[in-house]
């Protein structure tokens, strides 16, 4: 007799295979070696994905109290991750989980600034017209 799979599974193995999906429907290679783990659990987005996202979610948040950035950091976060994948891509120097977290949310902060400031200045050409 054979035991179906969604019964042996729990809530919590459900919940990650949600998020393992929502995760790879949001681009990430979801490989195990360069993601963090949790309670046996890996999490659904890469190191360098959860920085990413750990860094816009801190972009919005110094948006909202204020903090401006020049573009000249703003570029530096963002060519920062981008260094770090190229060494790694030529096999110069092999980046770590750590690094990946830290380079990804520098960059999250930056993608997350290029936008705001795209989009109102956007918007304030389409309110000079109006």
């Amino acid at each position: 007799m054979w035991i179906q799979v969604e019964n042996v599974m729990n809530k919590r193995d459900k919940a990650w295979i949600k998020l393992m999906g929502l995760g790879h429907w949001l681009g990430c290679h979801q490989m195990e070696s360069r993601s963090f783990s949790l309670w046996g659990y890996q999490f659904p987005l890469c190191a360098r994905c959860t920085g990413v996202l750990i860094g816009e979610i801190l972009g919005i948040i110094m948006i909202i109290l204020g903090i401006h950035l020049e573009w000249s950091l703003i570029i530096a976060f963002i060519l920062v991750m981008g260094a770090d994948w190229f060494v790694q891509y030529i096999e110069l120097v092999m980046s770590n989980n750590v690094r990946r977290l830290i380079t990804g949310t520098m960059c999250g902060i930056g993608v997350t600034y290029v936008y705001f400031y795209v989009i109102r200045n956007i918007v304030k050409l389409f309110m000079l017209k109006f």
